[in-house]
């Protein structure tokens, strides 16, 4: 693993915005926010990818997420929240460590479109759902192997 600007954080190399800390996991304002109260959860092993992290912190991080949430909410008056986790430069993930991006949204900004699967919120994150078919027969096979690594 790369020595990224995570780690420098978790080491309190650099400075950043902390609203959260234990024993396994960091959360900080996000520099660049897409909304009010764009923050980032960050489990302080040091892993690229959600599956290099180990079951300890992966729990840790689990544990906290709706925590912060809720409190993120409660301070902005955010009326949804995305949250978002990229795994791998073809996912869109930039910095080489696991993070949770928790993004706040507002309704009353005029910003969540309901009903459609492409909304705009915030000054920048736009989503756009473009499902695809899973029949049963793939959905039985593919399962299947899954839960045999499991």
């Amino acid at each position: 693993m790369t020595d990224s600007i995570f780690s420098k954080i978790i080491r309190g190399e650099i400075d950043s915005h902390k609203i959260y800390e234990d024993d396994f996991v960091i959360a900080i304002l996000d520099i660049g926010p897409l909304s009010e109260g764009h923050a980032l959860v960050i489990p302080k092993e040091p892993a690229v990818t959600i599956d290099e992290l180990s079951d300890e912190h992966a729990a840790a991080v689990g544990r906290v997420l709706p925590r912060i949430t809720r409190a993120i909410k409660k301070v902005t008056g955010a009326t949804a929240i995305n949250i978002l986790q990229n795994n791998g430069s073809d996912a869109g993930q930039v910095v080489e460590h696991v993070h949770f991006h928790i993004i706040p949204r507002f309704k009353d900004r005029g910003e969540n479109v309901q009903g459609s699967p492409s909304f705009k919120n915030g000054p920048g994150l736009e989503l756009n759902w473009n499902p695809g078919t899973l029949t049963p027969e793939e959905a039985l096979e593919l399962g299947k192997h899954i839960k045999r690594l499991l």
